[in-house]
């Protein structure tokens, strides 16, 4: 994409892009187990009106992946983005700064899920959906400061590239312009850019082929050869998969055939299991957004699976477990971020991006143990406040920081 494609067309008529409801909105009614059927009549027939409502379409396919139905919701996608790539959100009253979210095709994991990070905001977001190779102009609507909202992954590091030159040139304050920075989140890219800083363990992270590890399943070759001083236990999963897909721990070599046969994907991460249990056995996991360069905590699952998921994690059952994330949610400021603030101090120095997220632990050591970091992570307000009390308060602190960022940037 070149940075003319992605410009103002002033000889073009201009018109207010296509409402939309937003992520959020719906998010929310689904997580609270609310009855969509009104929801999602009201909106059919919107968008089976004459000409179509563009905007319902889009929040149709939003509810469609949200219940599962992620084939059906991307298809429902593409042809509302065939028709048009820009989205209007009216947040709050309206009355505030004007952001512009270059985001990508794809489900909710392909960009930042920037929708959670505005409650409570009062502004206007237009979503402008991209795509690499464009050479038609696209019209780029008025705006006070952009957010280049793409996330990491593969299928989206044509998009970033060709995203490059024109997030160098653009008009407006951009958030999160970096592009290479973006790109060296990557999971394998990430923990060899902070090898060497004492203060974290990055366990490296290989990117194999299925070729690869079936020639590595079928010789004796030690496994010090693909991860220096490392051995078995090792951690598989396919490239762009999130959420556990296919992430699975292996004890010996002879385990890998196996894992092969039940995987699909041709290309695979391939790291060292670091065991990071507690003296309790039990295993904790901390989602940390970075917002200007300051940490300020999303969640913290406590699990006695190493595999830590905070939907998985059992919180809901077990009041000691939330009684635990209370305490580090109330203490994390004066706690957690200064024991680890020379670890936060290097992972920002290394990516310098506006708003990222990482999923970190610590180690036995006592090292702030990286996971993974990106900019599409899910950072949210959705969970009960009846179990969750504790909860509100911290991110209302995340997000007025977030949204006194768009505002400082805005001028």
């Amino acid at each position: 994409m070149t940075a003319s494609a992605l410009r103002r067309d002033l000889d073009a008529p201009y018109d207010a892009p296509p409402a939309t409801a937003g992520l959020a909105q719906y998010a929310r009614a689904v997580f609270a187990g609310q009855n969509l059927q009104p929801t999602w009549d009201a909106l059919m027939a919107r968008a089976a009106a004459h000409p179509a409502d563009l905007g319902a379409m889009l929040d149709l396919s939003t509810i469609l992946q949200l219940v599962g139905r992620r084939d059906e919701g991307l298809a429902l996608q593409t042809d509302a983005l065939a028709r048009e790539r820009r989205y209007r959100r009216v947040v709050g009253t309206g009355n505030g700064p004007h952001l512009l979210a270059l985001v990508a095709a794809g489900d909710m994991m392909a960009s930042s899920p920037i929708d959670f990070l505005l409650g409570g905001w009062n502004g206007v977001v237009d979503l402008m959906f991209v795509a690499p190779g464009e050479r038609v102009t696209i019209a780029i609507p008025d705006h006070d400061v952009a957010i280049l909202a793409v996330g990491e992954s593969d299928a989206n590091a044509t998009l970033l590239d060709a995203l490059g030159a024109a997030a160098g040139q653009w008009p407006k304050p951009m958030l999160n312009g970096a592009v290479a920075a973006i790109r060296n989140l990557g999971r394998d890219r990430a923990p060899a850019i902070l090898e060497g800083c004492a203060a974290i363990d990055a366990p490296p992270t290989l990117r194999v082929t299925r070729d690869h590890l079936a020639a590595l399943a079928a010789s004796n070759a030690p496994l010090d050869d693909f991860l220096p001083g490392r051995d078995f236990p090792v951690i598989l999963r396919p490239v762009d998969s999130h959420a556990g897909a296919g992430l699975e721990k292996l004890e010996h070599r002879s385990e890998i055939a196996g894992y092969l046969a039940r995987s699909e994907g041709a290309v695979f991460y391939l790291s060292p299991f670091v065991d990071y249990s507690g003296p309790d056995g039990r295993f904790r996991k901390l989602r940390v957004a970075m917002v200007g360069g300051r940490p300020f905590i999303v969640h913290m699952a406590v699990s006695e699976r190493w595999m830590v998921h905070y939907l998985n994690a059992g919180m809901a059952e077990d009041v000691a477990k939330r009684a635990e994330e209370a305490a580090m949610m109330a203490t994390f400021d004066r706690e957690f971020a200064v024991r680890h603030a020379e670890a936060f101090a290097a992972i920002q120095a290394a990516f310098g991006l506006d708003y990222f997220a990482i999923d970190c632990a610590e180690d036995r050591q006592g090292r702030l143990l990286l996971f993974e970091a990106d900019t599409a992570m899910i950072v949210h307000d959705m969970d009960p406040p009846d179990l969750y009390p504790y909860k509100a308060p911290a991110m209302r602190k995340l997000f007025a920081a977030f949204q006194a960022m768009i505002a400082a940037r805005a001028g």
